[in-house]
């Protein structure tokens, strides 16, 4: 049976939520309910859209919900660059980060165009 769980790009992120609450253990207490709370509930939004959509009747919903996951990696995309501007973060983390980033990018996009073009 297909599942959200099948998806490359759902285990992808799922890697990524793992990674963001790494890092973020090591930002300024402070910032626990902020930046440091806004990054991991913008992380985990993204597999959970990708599972709220797989779970939907039709390509239609699915498709409305990895727009939603791409909108939650463009934010965490925004708070990673705040973190490193702000010293959260070394340029080995920033790059890793972005990496991961693109690579997540690059999938949504091929999964949003292959539904596209199903349709």
């Amino acid at each position: 049976m297909n599942t959200h769980k099948n998806l490359d790009v759902w285990k992808k992120s799922i890697e990524m939520v793992t990674k963001i609450y790494s890092l973020t253990r090591s930002f300024p207490k402070e910032e626990l309910y902020g930046l440091t709370n806004q990054m991991r509930r913008a992380a985990v939004s993204v597999p959970s859209n990708i599972a709220e959509g797989a779970g939907r009747n039709t390509s239609k919903e699915l498709l409305q919900f990895l727009y939603y996951g791409t909108g939650s990696l463009s934010e965490l995309e925004t708070q990673l660059i705040i973190s490193y501007n702000l010293g959260y973060l070394n340029d080995e983390q920033k790059q890793d980060t972005e990496i991961m980033l693109t690579d997540l990018f690059r999938m949504f996009s091929k999964l949003i165009q292959s539904l596209k073009n199903k349709a």
